[in-house]
Formats: structure tokens, C-alpha cells, sequence
């Protein structure tokens, strides 16, 4: 969009949206709340999670000394050389029961050991495909065996992986120099090469019809069987692993934060309601967030379609819609009108279930536009008192900027109004309850634009509104926020989840077991 030189553009700014926690307290910080007044479902009594952990033996160990650490305060480190005494981005961690009220048994965990020879010789399989394929086996066979054998429930299963499966279990890892194994599939293949007949079936091996990466389908093969936490060993216990001049062969976040975030992840996986909600949010509003990945080795270039569908309360729902030929550009994806009306029709039916009754507005957030038949069945798939709008949310790579009194970062939550239907929205910036700006750059603005609507279009303002608001509902983190909205932010990850061929039965699947 091109804006006249001389045209006065209007700035706004918005406040920092507040987050709701028990006892209806309200404040902007997750980890403010969690301390003082804990997540806004907190009951009287402390609720015990039930855990499955399956890795090495040195995984588990390291995993239950963990659990042991974060029953207690965990203090942040002290500053380092050139650092400020008050940085307040980082907050200690008052322990797990104090905040979350949930608790933790390292004893009673259902333990599965996996041996990390067995690991090792199939990370080594010639055949990538297969050895990430056979490594989340090696997983997911634990957890069937022991639904089928053992009464004990499982809230949550969490997977210790050895660093050598994050080295050789992504697509182009490097395995150079590593003694490999022929595998299954490398012995089909030679069977087949000396049998002339048989040569046109060498392409459609299932294995291919999943990306060889380890955390992808670990999601796509639990979608039917629980939500997961994937941890590393050297997250766990970074001191344990150094190279030769003694430094952690990773470097991760401060002791404190680890525990922040990966409690309120297992906070949001096993409890009904997450940690924290958005407070005063508008009643009956319904945000979703389309998503569109093209499916691997599909010969006609078919892409999976989805929508993630969040609520005032902040948990969210994804829809696998059909698969078919949405791209219709480099970066546009429209669907038929049929697939369109019937993925709505999906949301539609699950906020009637819980709130019996149609959302008052719907918003579509998407990365791309909508065509005319899209919109059309949108519309017919909402009833009469439903308002739908379609918004447009682009991430922006540095053709504008803003700053503060000359060449500081903006201020998180400025907005700048180029018409009634566009504007720049900068979620990243300086937080001033912080003192700090966190990221390597100036930060740069999405840009919004308000693209249709059912009935008479919601000001631009309520817009921009519920975006930033949505910028503070990732419950895979303990965050002050993310620089995306929710319904864009993890659009990417689930849709990586979708088009493996192993992610099948999951029509209708919570949030919680793609993250």
C-alpha cells in the first residue's frame, strides 16, 4: 500500500491486555499472576498429575531429578558481566505447587527405559525416513503397550529424547561418517531391483509420505493417543553433557524460566482449563486461524487445510478440513466453496456444544486473502446472527519502521491507522514493565487489514484490539508475549502435523496434543 506524503496518519496506542487468574484477579503478566494468585482454575486442593516418561534410563534419572528441583524456588542467576541487577524479563520460579497447584510424584511415574543402543543403530538406518519412522516406534510402542497392559492413567506423557536423535531425526541431518544399517526398506528396495516386474512400485513406500523429522511425528502419532511434552536430556541437565573445554555443548535458558515455561506447558496439557484467560473479552466472540500446508510428495500438489479455533476462555480446538488443490498462487490458498462451508460448519458445531448456542462474531484470521465463492460459503456456513469477518494478518520484513525519541524501539502495542480497513500493528517493542525491548532488532509491525464482513464491519480499533490480546495466550511458554496472535502463531506447526501420513483419525483434536 502506497500512503501520499503528505496524508496524516492517525497513531494509536494500546494498552497491555489484562490476563484473568483465580479468585478473578487480573494482571499483564502470566508469571505475575501465577505468583501471587494462581492459573484462574485453581481449586482448594492440589491436583497430582499423573506421569508416563519413556526414555533412556539416564533420561528418566535426569527427568526425576528435575520434577525434585521444581517442587522448591528456583532463583534466576545472578547478572553477568555488562547485564542490568534488575531484569525484570526474568522472574525466579516460586515452585510448582505454589503457582500451577499441581504436584508431581517422581515415584510413581510409569517408567519405560528405552536402550540407547537400540536408539543409536536405528538413528543409523540408511534410509532416513525410516530411522525417524522406527525412532518415534520405539516411543509410541511403550505407550500402547502399557495402555493395553496397565490400569494406571496417564495424564501426560513425556518423551526424554537423547541428543543423537535431534543430530540425525530432522530432514537433511548430517549423518556423514556414521556406520549405517541397511534397514527394511533398503532390502526391499535390492529384492526389487532384481525383479524387473516389480520396479514401478518402488515409489510408494508409506514411509515417504511422512517429513523425516523426529518432533513432528512424535505429534502426528500421539494425535490419537495423548497429549506429549518432548524433552531433551541437555534441557533437563545441561551440565551433563560439555565438550572438552568444560562448556555445555548447548546452551539453553536460565534454570528459572526453563521451569516457568515447561510447567505451564504441563500445566495446559493435563488440567480441563489452561493457566491464565484473556479478561474482559467480549462475549460471544469465536477467533479462528486458518492454516494451509502443502502435502510432501504429492504428485498433483494438493495442500492439507485446517482451522484452530480459540475462545475467551483460551483453550483451542483444530479442525483437519480436505485435503485438495487450495494453492493457487506462490503464496494464496482458497478452498472450494463445499470445503470452505463444511470447515466452519465444524467450528460451528463445537461452540454450540459447549455454549449451546451460535457465537455472536466470528472472526477469520488468515495470512491470505478470500475469494468471493470462499467468503460465500463462509457466510452460509454461520446463521443469520452470527457476524463473520474475515482479517488479513502479514508479518512484515523491515520495509517499515517506527521509533521512539529518535532511535529507540516503539512501544509495544502501537498502532498506526493508514485508512479505515489497514494498519500497522507492532506486538514486538519496548514493554516498559520490563525496562527492556527483547529481540536483535527494531522490531517490525504485522500489518492488518480488515478484509469482509457478514454485516457492518467491526471498528478497526476492536480489531487491532483482540489481535494484541491474542498475543498472550501461548500456553507453551510462560511469555510476557509472542510478536503473532494465536490463531497465526502455530499455524505452521500444525500444519506440519497435518499432512503426515501417520496424523490420521484426528478430525477434531484439542490444541494441547499439537504443541
Amino acid at each position: 500500500m502506497t500512503v501520499h506524503p503528505e496524508v496524516s496518519l492517525q497513531a494509536l496506542h494500546f494498552n497491555e491486555p489484562l490476563l484473568e487468574f483465580a479468585l478473578k484477579q487480573t494482571t499483564p503478566h502470566p508469571k505475575d499472576g501465577l505468583f501471587l494468585y494462581g492459573p484462574h482454575s485453581k481449586t482448594k486442593k492440589t491436583r497430582e498429575v499423573r506421569i508416563g516418561v519413556i526414555g533412556t534410563a539416564a533420561g528418566i534419572g535426569y527427568f526425576r531429578e528435575w520434577v525434585k528441583r521444581i517442587k522448591g524456588r528456583i532463583d534466576v542467576p545472578p547478572p553477568g558481566k555488562g547485564e542490568k541487577q534488575d531484569r525484570l524479563h526474568l522472574a525466579n520460579f516460586p515452585g510448582l505447587e505454589e503457582a500451577f497447584g499441581i504436584s508431581l510424584n517422581e515415584a510413581e511415574f510409569a517408567a519405560y527405559p528405552l536402550d540407547l543402543k537400540a536408539i543409536d543403530q536405528t538413528t543409523r538406518i540408511l534410509n532416513l525416513h525410516e530411522a525417524v519412522s522406527k525412532v518415534v516406534k520405539l516411543y509410541a510402542d511403550k505407550t500402547r503397550r502399557h495402555r493395553d497392559n496397565d490400569e494406571r492413567v496417564i495424564d501426560l506423557w513425556v518423551l526424554i529424547a537423547p541428543e543423537i536423535i535431534f543430530d540425525r531425526c530432522r530432514p537433511k541431518a548430517r549423518r556423514a561418517g556414521l556406520p549405517m544399517e541397511k534397514g527394511e526398506f533398503t532390502r526391499r528396495q535390492k529384492t526389487r531391483s532384481d525383479l524387473p516386474l516389480l520396479r514401478e512400485v518402488l515409489t510408494t513406500e508409506e514411509v515417504f509420505d511422512d517429513i523425516p523429522d523426529f518432533h513432528r511425528q512424535v505429534k502426528a502419532e500421539y494425535l490419537t493417543l495423548s497429549p506429549t511434552q518432548i524433552l531433551r536430556e541437555t534441557t533437563l541437565a545441561p551440565d551433563a553433557f560439555k565438550n572438552k573445554a568444560g562448556y555445555p555443548i548447548r546452551r539453553t535458558q536460565d534454570v528459572a524460566t526453563v521451569a516457568w515455561n515447561l510447567a505451564t506447558g504441563m500445566y495446559y496439557k493435563t488440567q480441563p482449563k489452561p493457566p491464565w484467560k484473556l479478561a474482559g473479552i467480549r462475549p460471544g466472540v469465536c477467533y479462528i486461524g486458518l492454516v494451509y500446508k502443502n502435502l510432501p510428495n504429492d504428485p498433483n500438489d494438493h495442500a492439507c487445510c485446517a482451522a484452530q479455533m480459540f475462545l475467551s476462555e483460551g483453550d483451542g480446538v483444530v479442525f483437519r478440513g480436505a485435503n485438495g488443490p487450495w494453492k493457487t498462487g506462490d503464496y494464496e490458498y482458497h478452498l472450494r466453496p463445499d470445503a470452505a462451508k463444511d470447515l466452519i460448519e465444524k467450528v460451528l458445531e463445537t461452540y454450540r456444544e459447549q455454549y449451546d448456542c451460535a457465537p455472536n462474531e466470528l472472526f477469520i484470521h488468515g495470512q491470505t486473502s478470500f475469494n468471493d465463492d470462499e467468503w460465500r460459503a463462509f457466510e452460509a456456513a454461520a446463521p443469520a446472527a452470527t457476524n463473520v469477518v474475515g482479517v488479513r494478518i502479514k508479518t512484515t520484513r523491515g520495509e517499515t519502521k517506527l521509533f521512539r525519541d529518535g532511535d529507540y524501539p516503539v512501544l509495544r502495542g502501537t498502532a498506526l491507522l493508514l485508512d479505515e480497513k489497514n494498519a500497522y500493528l507492532w506486538t514486538n517493542g519496548y514493554v516498559p514493565q520490563l525496562d527492556t525491548y527483547i529481540g536483535p532488532e527494531t522490531p517490525n509491525p504485522l500489518f492488518i487489514t480488515a478484509l469482509r464482513s457478514k454485516r457492518a464491519m467491526p471498528p478497526l480499533k476492536t480489531i487491532l484490539g483482540d489481535i494484541m490480546g491474542l498475543t498472550k495466550i501461548n500456553y507453551n511458554s510462560c511469555n510476557y508475549n509472542d510478536g503473532l496472535p494465536v490463531t497465526v502463531r502455530f499455524a505452521n506447526m500444525v500444519g506440519e502435523v497435518l499432512t503426515m501420513g501417520s496424523a490420521k483419525g484426528a478430525e477434531r483434536q484439542p490444541f494441547k496434543f499439537y504443541v
